[in-house]
């Protein structure tokens, strides 16, 4: 793990904090980035969340799916988990402490800001940071990569339908067609230029040749994510600096989400008696999230100041530090596992 992705929540606590004092000193320079936008797609936020999206989605190789049926145990868990489970638990919580348990500490608009958040958070399962995952626990990483590219394709055609879905359930208003954008902006239309640049790479060079140029262009996505992070907490500065008690209070469903997923995922895996090389990533890639697209989607649905914006900011505060945990845990639960299928 680079240096970066290490401490990516303190570099994520310390663009939370020049944003909010960013925005305070210049609302006006951050009202002006607001405005630049069409159909609540804002143009400076497209750029940065391409700039994330993209050098993932060059790593990413379809052509593993071939092979699926190698191994088909650790695949099912995870479908079933991220597609079946965790988008529900999700917005079950969501609506559980946001109209429920925290409705006598917030403005009942912007619960159902969160609760949207939430449901894009849990209906978006990780992409790459998997991979830092699966290294840590000394996972299979062609097995790794297989449920990347599978879970990728699967989100392709289930993402905007079951955010679509549970939005409807929870009574927040569907935008069908900013929806529908959003996901072409920001996963079709990525992962089709992801998968050109690596075709182009390897006739040039091979995996060496894919290896070297997503390295190059790594921090592009950290970049990417930590000017978001800061963009979005200028723009809602005002609110958070009103109400700081809402960070923690948005983080209380991400981390029971993020365990009891990971505790179903693992304890299948465990009880199917899958090998520890593909029992720890199938967990871990349901308890991680796409936050990258996460965001980009709540920006596009809902606008840059929205609750549901700041839900899935928050949500890449929590991430890293609860995923440590779980990769800890993890490895010292090693031997409970079988070695081999």
């Amino acid at each position: 793990m680079g240096l970066f992705e290490k401490y990516l929540s303190v570099w994520v606590g310390l663009c939370i904090l020049a944003g909010l004092g960013l925005g305070l000193l210049a609302p006006g320079a951050f009202q002006a980035l607001a405005a630049l936008e069409y159909a609540n797609v804002n143009f400076a936020v497209a750029v940065l969340i391409w700039a994330m999206v993209w050098p993932m989605m060059i790593g990413v190789d379809f052509s593993a799916m071939r092979r699926v049926g190698d191994r088909p145990k650790g695949l099912v868990i995870t479908l079933v988990v991220n597609w079946l489970i965790k988008p529900f638990t999700m917005a079950l919580l969501g609506v559980v402490f946001f109209r429920y348990v925290f409705a006598g500490l917030i403005p009942p608009e912007d619960a159902e800001g969160y609760i949207a958040g939430l449901i894009l958070l849990g209906a978006a399962p990780c992409t790459a940071m998997v991979f830092v995952w699966s290294q840590l626990t000394r996972g299979d990483p062609n097995y790794t990569l297989v449920q990347v590219s599978v879970n990728d394709a699967v989100m392709v055609f289930a993402f905007a339908p079951i955010v679509a879905l549970l939005l409807g359930v929870t009574d927040i208003f569907v935008p069908w067609e900013t929806l529908l954008l959003s996901v072409l902006l920001y996963v079709v239309i990525p992962l089709i230029a992801g998968i050109a640049m690596r075709t182009w790479l390897m006739r040039r060079g091979g995996a060496p040749a894919v290896d070297a140029f997503t390295h190059k262009i790594k921090p592009l996505s950290v970049i990417g994510l930590l000017a978001t992070v800061l963009l979005l907490f200028g723009f809602q500065s005002e609110t958070i600096i009103a109400s700081p008690l809402v960070i923690a209070l948005i983080a209380v469903p991400i981390l029971i989400q993020s365990y009891g997923i990971f505790a179903i995922a693992y304890a299948a895996a465990w009880a199917w008696k899958v090998p520890h090389k593909v029992a720890a990533p199938c967990a871990l890639i349901g308890t991680s999230n796409f936050f990258e697209l996460a965001v980009a989607v709540a920006i596009s649905l809902f606008g840059l100041n929205s609750g549901a914006a700041l839900a899935t900011v928050v949500g890449v505060l929590v991430e890293v530090p609860v995923m440590l945990t779980l990769v800890a845990f993890a490895n010292r639960t090693r031997d409970a596992f079988p070695v081999e299928d």
